[in-house]
């Protein structure tokens, strides 16, 4: 799932990711969603579809292929600010957030289902498929928690204590499980009918990310100055780590972006450096590297990474910050 999790504006980083055995490849098709660049954006899971958060004509809804925008998404009408947006995974719904505001879309029709306000300033959010009460959104708060909200009905079902600021979640396409990541260096797997923390992993910074494999066995953890890592949900143990080069860490060269392949056998990533790399599971070999490029190659301009994605026709997906949708062979 990705379920990305983007705070205002997008921050680039100085430095370079761990260079292995792979020599990087460039798009073989891309798409323009936004000229001027965007806060935020999520794929769908099958990558078919986008939501995008754009600087200057706020929210919109694209079908990737042939690449037409199907729904300009705004809250009040106005052009919005759309920081974070994430798909249920069977793509029926979408949700939008800005700083505080949330909107439910139904992804067929177009229609705003729902509308609220967060408790507090939304650093990231995440829904599950439709359940038995709804649509369930799991929701990083500023206030050290996060928030599992009825997204159909619009209230607060359960919130989980952080340390610190919480600037991740994911969930559960059944609604039964989130994980969570914060500022008090710390990356925690819930269970959602009682509250109750499974496991969580340990970092030495601030964690800035967190996905969840389709099953809930695995899940990815990033954090600030420290290290990216695969762990297992059962018991909080370490399976791999992403391999950074120290200088980069150091400079805060991180990963924006990832997700794990339906089958848990490889992890997507992407880079605040314009990198997109594939990883096989468990032994975390790249298998696979691909740089986005720059709008303008006389501008020193670069990109991060929003969010990746595995498509039906077995291309890799990613939407970069500077507006565009990228394509690639493995």
């Amino acid at each position: 799932m990705l379920r990305r999790a983007f705070g205002l504006p997008i921050t680039l980083f100085v430095g370079a990711l761990a260079l292995t055995g792979c020599s990087a490849k460039s798009p073989h098709a891309s798409l323009d969603v936004a000229i001027d660049g965007l806060y935020g954006g999520a794929l769908s899971k099958d990558a078919s579809h986008a939501m995008v958060g754009a600087f200057t004509h706020g929210g919109s809804y694209w079908q990737l292929t042939p690449g037409e925008r199907l729904f300009d998404w705004n809250h009040g009408g106005d052009d919005s600010t759309i920081t974070s947006a994430a798909f249920s995974p069977d793509g029926r719904y979408v949700m939008t957030s800005d700083r505080q505001t949330m909107v439910l879309w139904d992804a067929t029709t177009g229609e705003d289902l729902t509308y609220w306000r967060a408790p507090a300033e939304v650093h990231g959010i995440a829904i599950s498929n439709a359940t038995d009460i709804g649509v369930l959104a799991a929701l990083a708060l500023d206030n050290h928690t996060a928030v599992i909200f009825n997204a159909s009905r619009g209230r607060v079902l359960r919130e989980f204590l952080h340390d610190n600021r919480v600037r991740s979640v994911d969930i559960s396409a059944d609604g039964r499980w989130m994980l969570s990541g914060a500022e008090d260096q710390s990356a925690v797997y819930w269970s959602v009918a009682d509250g109750r923390e499974v496991s969580r992993f340990q970092h030495g910074d601030d964690v800035r990310l967190v996905s969840l494999s389709d099953n809930g066995e695995l899940a990815f953890s990033v954090s600030k100055y420290d290290r990216a890592t695969v762990w297992r949900t059962r018991d909080g143990s370490a399976l791999a780590d992403v391999p950074i080069i120290g200088d980069a860490l150091r400079r805060g060269r991180t990963f924006s972006a990832g997700r794990f392949k339906s089958d848990n056998s490889q992890l997507l990533t992407g880079s605040s450096d314009r990198m997109v790399q594939l990883w096989q599971l468990p032994e975390m070999t790249e298998i696979g590297r691909w740089e986005m490029p720059k709008r303008s190659a006389w501008k020193p301009t670069g990109a991060a990474v929003v969010d990746v994605g595995f498509n039906r026709a077995g291309e890799v997906v990613a939407i970069a910050s500077n507006g565009t949708v990228h394509h690639m062979q493995p």
